[in-house]
């Protein structure tokens, strides 16, 4: 009888112990299993910086404020550079009232005078034909589709932050040979009228004047309504009149036909030498053999 009881408590101790070990095999694998999960939790990494082939794109400017916007007149784009992997964006304000752009803060701004961005003065042109010289900077960019820093600071004198983005980058495609080929005629001698515009309008040219081409370049003659004019600056070149008796005439490279060409004229007659901006256009509708 008593070896039956010794043995019963035997088979009770061991039951009790291998139900705790059990209870505690199950704690600690249940503390590994939370472990586990806690150290596959993925960790939040940065977005890797976008930057666009070599070339040069529109891209939205897209600002956290009404008033700091591209001028109306650019539709809210800019234009962004990208060389060897570095980019800058261009952008022209609404006005000359923001005076300096910096990337980061406007506490840091403070702080880093050498690293605040300069403005650029750009002509912009509204859709009623009118124009208005305003501010714009350069700004260098890490990446594209990135909101980033950039604080600024106005008239008022106050550093003012700003989160700001330049997103959607499309190329600009520039004119192929083969448009140029439509725009430059076959060589030859043509007459073409041309028009002026600049100056005080007191001077005119004659129209039509002759053109002429010869191995795809064309050259016009250029008759003023006066003796007066010494030289002729395009395209940074000095151009001297072709005659020495009455009206000046010059004979100058055109680029284009249907395009406004910017020249610079000196004349003697006022009481120093004066050089005046003008451009001319030479008509391609009018060109005739």
């Amino acid at each position: 009888m008593k070896k039956k009881q010794i043995t019963a408590l035997l088979l009770s101790a061991l039951l009790i112990f291998g139900c705790s070990a059990c209870a505690g095999n199950t704690n600690e694998s249940s503390a590994s299993s939370e472990t586990s999960v806690s150290s596959a939790e993925p960790t939040p990494t940065e977005e890797p910086d976008v930057v666009p082939e070599d070339g040069v794109y529109t891209a939205e400017f897209k600002t956290d404020s009404s008033m700091f916007q591209a001028n109306e007149a650019c539709e809210g784009m800019g234009t962004l550079t990208v060389e060897n992997g570095e980019m800058t964006f261009h952008v022209s304000l609404r006005s000359k009232k923001i005076l300096n752009l910096y990337l980061g803060t406007a506490e840091d701004a403070k702080q880093n005078e050498s690293e605040w961005l300069q403005p650029t003065t750009d002509t912009v042109t509204y859709k009623d034909g009118t124009s208005e010289e305003v501010y714009g900077f350069d700004i260098p960019l890490k990446s594209v589709d990135k909101d980033f820093d950039l604080a600024l600071i106005g008239t008022k004198g106050t550093w003012y932050d700003h989160k700001v983005s330049v997103c959607n980058p499309q190329p600009i495609v520039e004119d192929t040979a083969s448009d140029a080929e439509t725009e430059v005629p076959k060589d030859g001698t043509y007459t073409c009228n041309v028009t002026l515009e600049g100056g005080s309008g007191r001077a005119t040219i004659e129209s039509p004047t002759e053109l002429t081409v010869a191995e795809g370049k064309m050259t016009a003659e250029i008759t003023w309504s006066s003796p007066n004019y010494d030289y002729m600056i395009v395209d940074g070149e000095k151009y001297l009149p072709v005659n020495t008796e009455g009206n000046s005439v010059f004979e100058i490279p055109v680029a284009a036909l249907d395009t406004a060409l910017a020249v610079t004229a000196d004349t003697t007659a006022m009481s120093t030498p004066h050089e005046i901006e003008y451009t001319l256009t030479f008509d391609s509708a009018s060109l005739t053999a």
